[in-house]
């Protein structure tokens, strides 16, 4: 086994899956000091939710939206209980930080993209604060929208172990989606506060799409390694929508239409309002217009 990365040689991406994740990992990946990490998926072991999502589609209230460990901490037996967090914490974070030795390519920097397993951010941020922390956020509308278009008939999540969501499971998958969203949104917002502010940034979506070489700049300066600007126009221009063929981006592909607020087109009145239910006061909050 390769020595142990050091904590400030780690930058996770969390926030939402749909945010631009992808699209931000491959213009890092650009840069020969950044070793990429695409979905270690150990925020969706950490992180298995509950209850399953069958139970928007069978409840006539569903519970609020939670992990196994959150709810089963108290139990003394359980693995990761908090009686006996001061156990198996450090043994944690030692299996994290072996893992990534496997594949550590001399000193440079991991930039470790886990969008999916953002309900556990802020666990994971606490077992590595010398870390640095992109917290990656999207308009939580246009995430179920996403996620919505993918889990269409041929879809690409067809191919990636998903499902084609049927007419009248619309609804609850939106209101699923939307609560996952949310619970993520909101545990990475929990490890944003709590971590230094020289290792976090915020990048907003909407504001990586309307200038990425701008947001691209801000997520280098983060990692610690600045950039000049016609190096990142660079990068930028090479990694554009427009490049992607035209076979491989639209509706139900992967790389889909960037195209903020089209979620407006795509649910009707009854679904939007399913959503605006869910997570319209976490929007708000987070600065997003609802009205």
């Amino acid at each position: 086994m390769g020595e142990r990365p050091r904590e400030e040689q780690l930058t996770w991406i969390f926030g939402s899956s749909r945010s631009g994740s992808t699209w931000l990992l491959r213009m890092l990946t650009e840069f020969h000091e950044i070793l990429p990490v695409d979905e270690t998926g150990i925020g969706h072991h950490l992180g298995v939710w509950r209850p399953i999502p069958l139970a928007w589609a069978t409840s006539d209230d569903p519970p609020a939206l939670s992990t196994f460990r959150a709810v089963k901490s108290g139990n003394r037996d359980y693995f990761f209980s908090d009686e006996h967090r001061a156990g198996w914490e450090p043994l944690l974070r030692g299996i994290i930080l072996d893992r990534l030795a496997l594949q550590r390519d001399g000193d440079r920097r991991y930039v470790i993209k886990e969008p999916g397993g953002s309900q556990v951010a802020d666990w994971v941020m606490s077992l590595l604060p010398g870390s640095r922390l992109v917290f990656l956020l999207r308009d939580g509308r246009d995430v179920v929208d996403s996620w919505l278009d993918a889990y269409q008939d041929g879809g690409w999540i067809t191919d990636d172990g998903g499902f084609a969501v049927a007419p009248y499971g619309r609804v609850a998958f939106i209101k699923w989606q939307a609560t996952v969203w949310r619970y993520r949104t909101e545990a990475t917002q929990r490890a944003y506060d709590a971590h230094s502010p020289d290792r976090r940034v915020l990048v907003r979506y909407e504001e990586l799409l309307a200038d990425p070489a701008r947001e691209l700049g801000r997520v280098l300066e983060t990692i610690g390694l600045p950039a000049t600007r016609e190096r990142i126009e660079q990068v930028v221009g090479k990694h554009a929508y427009e490049k992607v063929p035209a076979g491989e981006r639209g509706a139900g592909k992967f790389v889909r239409s960037a195209s903020p607020g089209s979620w407006c087109d795509r649910l009707d009145d009854e679904e939007q309002a399913e959503l605006l239910d869910v997570l319209g006061d976490t929007i708000e909050a987070l600065g997003y217009r609802t009205g």
